[in-house]
């Protein structure tokens, strides 16, 4: 065969990101269970909530890129221990507006210096050159992968 008939899965740009993603993802979902027993999309839901404040399911799986259903679970569990509030939405009875309580909002302030830690730990164990390249290298990459000018 070929050089040109054979894929080096290790050197294919989609499989070197879906392993990294992987593998940054498990290292930090450590933090998040041991601290909060939350699921990937649990901690997700509660950042983007955190972040933004009341959406609906919906607009938090659009801006999570969570399949209806696992955010659908995500708000279950998060509803169950009192972390979240639902409210129809006035214009629109089919849908409802999610929001963090307190209890949630608390829990979201206790995950921000985790999560930034996490990332700043990461981040330190590289040269700073190679972290400027590493954020400009993402941002043509999404750029490119999004369509973005």
């Amino acid at each position: 065969m070929s050089d040109d008939s054979i894929l080096a899965l290790e050197a294919f740009l989609p499989y070197r990101l879906t392993r990294l993603t992987d593998a940054v993802s498990r290292d930090f979902s450590q933090a998040y269970r041991a601290r909060l027993g939350l699921t990937r999309p649990e901690w997700r839901t509660l950042a983007t909530l955190g972040q933004y404040g009341t959406m609906t399911a919906t607009e938090i799986g659009t801006h999570s890129s969570m399949h209806k259903t696992k955010v659908s679970r995500a708000v279950a569990a998060l509803e169950q221990r009192r972390w979240l509030t639902r409210k129809p939405d006035p214009g629109d009875r089919r849908v409802e507006q999610l929001a963090l309580s307190k209890a949630g909002e608390k829990a979201y302030r206790d995950m921000v210096p985790v999560a930034r830690g996490f990332e700043d730990d990461l981040l330190e164990r590289m040269k700073p050159a190679e972290r400027k390249a590493l954020m400009e290298g993402l941002a043509a990459l999404e750029r490119a992968a999004l369509n973005r000018s």
